[in-house]
This record gives structure tokens, sequence and C-alpha cells, in this order.
């Protein structure tokens, strides 16, 4: 999320003053200081994580009743994805980040500062406490975005309709957007860690995770090992309440957490549809 230049490495620090992660991190900095200075690396990181965590679903929604251990936790099971819907989500992310992705990075490149490089590694708690802050503050921010263009019947047409096309999602729809909904979630996105200062390897971890939740929600199986039941006390909402959000867009607007839901009373529990 975070162009980053090339800096003058130093000779490696004393191991008895790493943390857990700063062999990592030095390995980075020492053999692939060309990739991770890219500032198209934030870009091909998500794309890339995007294809890596939805095409396992992809294969389970294609083998459908084949599998039945996995079959079986299917939400809208008579709803099934087609190759073609497939093919034209994933054309669809594809289009949009050739066409306005690379080239925002582009112009990025000549307007903005250029980041460098920290030589310390962050600790595994400030990636944790850096990374929930992310999460926290993007939920806030999509559930207004979310909750206003479904309120108003010009920008849900305009701007959020193209991800409504199917009332059963699975894994390639995740990112099934406009350019708009693209632009303002790319604009948090990046925006998000420089506001709250994180460390770039805090910004990559927070980028996959993202992303893996977001397909998590979007993959249309009520799996009893996804993070929505890992988590307690029902934090999260997961692929049960994004598929309800589908089924009635008029509930659960968050793209994460349910707090905000629950505090405005837009949280609907999962209800299965054979129809």
């Amino acid at each position: 999320m975070l162009n980053i230049s090339r800096l003058s490495l130093s000779p490696p620090h004393s191991w008895a003053s790493y943390n857990l992660l700063q062999p990592l991190w030095d390995h980075l900095l020492h053999h692939h200081m060309s990739l991770v200075s890219s500032p198209f690396f934030p870009v091909i990181l998500a794309f890339s994580s995007y294809i890596f965590f939805s095409f396992p679903f992809a294969v389970l929604d294609l083998l459908g009743e084949r599998l039945p251990l996995f079959h079986k936790y299917k939400i809208q099971p008579e709803k099934r994805p087609t190759l073609g819907m497939m093919a034209k989500s994933f054309m669809t992310c594809l289009y949009n980040h050739v066409f306005f992705v690379l080239p925002a990075v582009i112009i990025g490149m000549f307007i903005l500062p250029t980041p460098t490089l920290p030589q310390d590694a962050p600790t595994l708690y400030q990636v944790f406490t850096e990374g929930l802050a992310v999460l926290l503050l993007f939920d806030t921010q999509y559930f207004i975005w979310h909750f206003l263009h479904h309120k108003n019947p010009q920008l849900y047409r305009w701007v959020h309709a193209v991800h409504h096309e199917y009332k059963a999602p699975f894994s390639w729809s995740t990112e099934q957007l406009s350019i708009p909904e693209l632009m303002t979630v790319g604009f948090w996105s990046n925006l998000d860690p420089i506001l709250l200062k994180c460390h770039p390897l805090s910004t990559w971890c927070i980028t996959v995770l993202s992303i893996g939740m977001s397909v998590e929600d979007h993959i249309g199986y009520d799996l009893p090992w996804t993070l929505n039941h890992l988590v307690p006390f029902g934090l999260l909402g997961g692929a049960p309440a994004h598929d309800m959000h589908h089924q009635k867009p008029s509930s659960n607007y968050a793209p994460f957490f349910s707090h905000w839901d629950r505090i405005f009373g837009t949280a609907v529990g999962l209800k299965k549809n054979n129809v």
C-alpha cells in the first residue's frame, strides 16, 4: 500500500538485538530490495492475494456436490456460480487494475513523496495492533460509505450495483467493483496505514489479511473453521453475514466486524436459501 524507495543498507544488526521479525525484515532489505521498494509491489501483493485466496473456493464451486464434505456448508446450495460468471468477475478485476490501478500508481510516483524503509522491523505486538487499528478504521469508513450507497438510489445504481449483480456471492466476485468503488476502497487502503503511521511490514501483512477476509466474506460457504467462527463473541460477520447482505441488501453493511450493524440495528442472521 506504500510507495517505498531504496535506502543505503548498513551492516546487519547484532543478533542479540533482533526481535522475532528482524531476520525476516533484514532478509527482505538485503535480498529483495528491488521488489519491496517498487511502487508496484503493493499492487502485486494485493492482486496475487486475491487470486491465492479465491482459487480454492472456485474449485469447490465447480466441483459442487462431488465434494459433499464442503458442499454441505454451501449457504445457497442451488445457486452455483458458473465458469462464465467467475471469468466475468475476474476479468472485471483485471481490467480495473490494468486501466485504473496501475495508471494511478504511475501518476502517484510523480506527485507523492516517497517514504523510505526503516531498518528496524516491527514487533509482533506492533503488527497486531497496527493491523487491528487499520481494520477497525476501514470497517467504519466502509460501513458509512456502504450504508449511504444503499440508501441513495442514484449512488447505488451508478457506483455499487456492479457488486450486487449476484445474489449468491462467490470468491471471484469479491473484487467485482465499479471504478468509483474500487478507487474509494483503494484510497482508504493506502491512506489509513499512513494516517496510523504503520510500519511497512505491518501494512503488507494487513493487505494480505484484509483481502483474505474480504474473499472469505464472499465465498458463499459457512465453514466451521473460518475466522468468523474462530474469533469469539460473534465479533466478525464473515460469509454468513455478507451472504445475507446480498440476499437482503438493507442489512449487514460492515465488511468485517459486526459491532456497527448491531449498534444501528442492521444486523441480520443467516437464513439458508434453497431457492
